[in-house]
């Protein structure tokens, strides 16, 4: 991959922009949703008061030189204490909203509300709707399918299972999420992410994985397909360390997702049973490395971490903020080469992604030209998605 980096780092300081709306709309509702969802004392109160004043308006200040990892922080955002939110790079601005948000609520201090997760409560009432137990009970027949069917339709659960209307019940082509007139996926290598997975293969596949609640769901049942129809001897499943972003998943979440599949009815029991077997002998396994709450792509993963996605035979990127990580947040043109931002990375790839940020590569010039034309903000309204590998 060339070293020439000439595309624009995202920030929030344009106005109209995504980034910005999601700096200055976004992250002061989220705040207000995370008050009214503990019964928190004055000190979390005031806290989270300071963050949203501080965040809007304020200059970044840095961590405490008590905090626990006060020394990385002042690492990662030496260049940038002291500027506006507006004027840092969007990834680095976001991860450290929300690092300060876990701060704000206590949960890295000694007392009552060390290590509760914030946003647990929107992810348990996730596992917990109509939609989800539609999902699930629509699994009964999915499962029923031959077995290339069934990698075809859990593919595309996966991909679009942080959609609160598609999940299992989406189509093999999934017209019906965006228009006859536009490509259902804006890049579909479903074929080669398969071909580097064949059924009887002795792979390891790595899943790194996004949002909790019904797009983890989803990733579950897709594990579950690999392990149970031989494309994979080993699975491991990359969550992060801590409450990271609204709804990444943690090690407690996939645990609650877990016991929501084996609690429900049919098919996904099953599903939730083998997959509980298989973490008890350990075909899968769950990891959360200390690199997936850092405000750096990929790029600037550390050797160990590097080391484990060269041992897999195929590592899955799921959603919008592995993208970023994995390509860059940078406004490259739209027919960058996947494969050539990519080049670093230390084993064959795939990235699993609905559209939700700026950020986009490796699409041909016609599907570029039919988005513009048809939609102002086709790259952030999540009504497109894509599936890319680069073997």
């Amino acid at each position: 991959m060339s070293d020439t980096v000439d595309a624009p780092v995202i920030r929030a300081d344009e106005p109209g922009s995504f980034a910005r709306s999601v700096l200055a709309e976004r992250h002061p509702a989220l705040i207000e949703k995370v008050r009214d969802a503990f019964p928190y004392g004055p000190e979390q109160h005031r806290a989270l008061d300071a963050l949203r004043d501080n965040s809007a308006e304020g200059t970044i200040p840095p961590l405490a030189p008590t905090a626990y990892d006060h020394d990385r922080w002042e690492v990662w955002g030496r260049e940038h204490f002291g500027r506006s939110w507006f004027d840092v790079p969007f990834l680095w601005a976001e991860s450290y909203f929300y690092r300060r948000l876990l701060e704000a609520v206590g949960y890295f201090a000694d007392g009552p509300w060390r290590g509760i997760d914030p946003f647990r409560p929107f992810k348990q009432a996730e596992l917990h709707t109509p939609q989800a137990e539609a999902e699930l009970a629509a699994l009964d027949d999915v499962l029923r399918r031959p077995a290339g069917e069934q990698a075809q339709v859990l593919v595309h659960g996966s991909l679009w299972g942080n959609r609160a209307d598609l999940g299992f019940r989406l189509s093999a082509t999934g017209a019906e999420a965006t228009g006859a007139a536009t490509p259902p996926l804006v890049a579909d290598d479903a074929e080669a992410l398969w071909s580097l997975l064949p059924v009887g293969s002795p792979a390891t596949l790595c899943v790194v994985a996004d949002n909790a609640g019904r797009e983890l769901l989803p990733d579950l049942v897709l594990i579950d397909h690999v392990l149970h129809h031989g494309r994979a001897e080993r699975v491991v499943l990359q969550v992060k360390p801590y409450p990271y972003y609204v709804s990444d998943a943690t090690t407690e979440d996939v645990v609650d997702c877990l016991r929501r599949l084996a609690g429900a009815k049919g098919a996904a029991a099953g599903v939730g049973g083998r997959l509980w077997a298989a973490l008890g002998d350990g075909r899968l396994t769950v990891r959360a490395h200390d690199f997936f709450r850092a405000p750096l792509p990929y790029q600037e993963m550390p050797g160990d971490l590097r080391r484990e996605f060269a041992g897999a035979t195929l590592t899955v990127m799921k959603g919008d903020l592995n993208y970023r990580r994995l390509v860059g947040d940078r406004m490259w043109p739209p027919t960058t080469s996947f494969a050539d931002r990519t080049g670093y990375f230390p084993g064959p790839v795939a990235a699993l992604r609905t559209l939700k940020s700026d950020v986009i590569v490796g699409l041909d010039e016609p599907t570029v030209a039919t988005l513009d034309a048809r939609e102002d903000r086709w790259r952030t309204s999540g009504a497109h998605a894509l599936i890319q590998v680069r073997g």
